[in-house]
């Protein structure tokens, strides 16, 4: 395997580096168009005359789309490699975020909304990148700088969206901002396309044994695995709830349970589909060598509902909490609540970082209790602060959140090799049910309780890392396709 483990050197751009540059790039891109509406609500709110329940049920379409989104483009990113995914992926989001600035009443501009929570996806395709580049050693760090770096995409377009729509100027000014950012997708979707290969030049590339579902190697995985998936049915049918007529009458009656009828069949279907892919566990034991543990993809799952679901969460409302709790202009506040994803450029950097130096278990530990007093802190904020001193709150905050999700993705691509993909889309699609979670509690209470509901949530993963996960060692093994044997360093 001709992977150069030496010293990573990020001011490179050949072999590995090369890989990981351009595939940040291609995830920042994506998360400007994921959220750029975000710093423009307020010309969005101005010109549409939408109510704040409206506002607010935008934020919540827009990582809807996601949950499913993630685990589809992590089988097919296991099955058909990195590189076509994310091409793919650029140019259809690109397309879609045309749909949302040419949009002319309310109930296309949340169509298109929800639509342009695929583009959220892209995170997934990236992780499996970086994995097939980059050694155990450093895999942490370059995880974190991929995710990081990319996940600053959503600063970016805090800090540059509104003063481009002040440029276009304008009632349309805001359309504008949205769609450049279309065309940026679909000029680097080429450009990545040509640009990378899914392995180092002699590598092999490991495919799941069977497309579908994820494979598991014991009964009690099997079944875990079953009550796993039913979170991100119930985050979507939460949502079907909201926008329902007891709520925000976007669907009927018929409508709404019909959603429900169709979660439920597609959840029976997939548990199906799982049977057919692993019912031999019930008949024969998997040999020791080819075994993982499920429950490091359940801890994993929980830990990013908290951290990266919580990310989207404040990212999404923090520019208009600003501009609603502070007496500040709509551009100074995007300014300002940029700073929660500004950290993201060293915070999930340093989480992988610390995750390969320090031990993958204590690490976490440790970056989830301070992400929950984070949130008890901001839970605090009101008009009475000083700016200066809310801003820097939500930083420090921040720096455990995105620390967090280093963190966790420094694990991810030593849980199984093959299946990376679809434990990074599974994992990411949790981060989804937990912003949705969280901006439908937001929808009903304060900014106040909506920070203090996701510190309560903090010390429910910190349990669960304590006594569940286990600190990845040794070697995981991958069979070649002529039957031998490869094992890959996880230490």
């Amino acid at each position: 395997m001709s992977i150069d483990v030496s010293k990573l050197n990020l001011f490179s751009f050949s072999g590995k580096e090369k890989i990981l540059h351009l595939s940040w790039f291609a995830f920042f891109l994506s998360f400007i168009v994921w959220f750029n509406h975000a710093p423009l609500l307020a010309s969005i709110r101005e010109q549409f005359g939408l109510t704040e329940q409206e506002v607010k049920t935008l934020l919540i379409l827009n990582v809807a789309l996601t949950i499913p989104a993630r685990i589809i483009v992590g089988m097919l990113v296991d099955a058909f490699g990195p590189r076509r995914m994310y091409s793919l992926l650029l140019v259809l989001s690109s397309f879609l975020c045309f749909g949302f600035a040419m949009a002319d009443d309310y109930e296309s501009l949340a169509l298109m909304r929800f639509l342009l929570g695929f583009v959220g996806a892209g995170f997934v395709i990236g992780i499996r990148m970086i994995s097939e580049w980059f050694p155990a050693r450093q895999v942490g760090l370059a995880e974190g700088i991929y995710g990081g770096w990319g996940n600053f995409g959503s600063a970016a377009a805090a800090l540059s969206l509104p003063t481009l729509a002040l440029a276009f100027g304008g009632d349309n000014g805001w359309r504008w901002a949205v769609a450049t950012t279309g065309v940026l997708a679909l000029i680097y979707a080429l450009v990545y396309f040509f640009s990378v290969s899914d392995t180092p030049k002699g590598s092999t590339y490991f495919k799941p044994k069977k497309n579908g579902a994820m494979e598991v190697t014991s009964k009690g995985d099997f079944f875990l695995y079953l009550v796993m998936n039913i979170p991100m049915y119930g985050a979507l049918a939460l949502l079907s709830w909201k926008l329902g007529p007891d709520h925000l009458n976007l669907l009927n009656t018929l409508t709404t349970d019909s959603i429900y009828a169709v979660l439920i069949g597609i959840y029976l279907f997939q548990t199906v589909r799982i049977y057919q892919i692993n019912k031999h566990v019930f008949t024969e034991e998997i040999p020791e060598i080819e075994r993982y543990h499920f429950k490091q993809v359940a801890v994993l799952n929980l830990t990013y509902l908290v951290t990266f679901g919580s990310e989207l969460a404040v990212v999404s409302m923090l520019p208009l909490f600003f501009l609603d709790t502070f007496d500040i202009s709509p551009v100074a506040a995007g300014m300002l609540a940029s700073g929660y994803a500004f950290m993201n450029l060293v915070a999930r950097p340093g989480g992988g970082l610390i995750s390969d130096r320090f031990g993958r278990k204590k690490s976490l530990v440790i970056l989830l209790i301070g992400l929950g007093a984070g949130y008890l802190i901001m839970s605090q904020i009101d008009s009475t602060w000083p700016l200066i001193l809310a801003v820097a709150a939500t930083m420090l905050c921040s720096f455990f959140v995105q620390s967090g999700e280093g963190a966790v993705f420094a694990m991810v691509p030593l849980v199984k090799r093959r299946l990376t993909g679809q434990v990074a889309g599974m994992t990411g699609a949790y981060g989804s049910v937990g912003a949705v979670s969280f901006l439908t509690v937001l929808s009903f209470v304060s900014a106040q309780i909506f920070f203090l509901v996701i510190a309560i949530a903090a010390i429910a993963a910190i349990i669960a890392v304590v006594f569940f996960l286990d600190e990845p060692r040794g070697q995981m093994a991958e069979v070649l396709p002529d039957g031998t044997v490869q094992m890959i360093d996880v230490t």
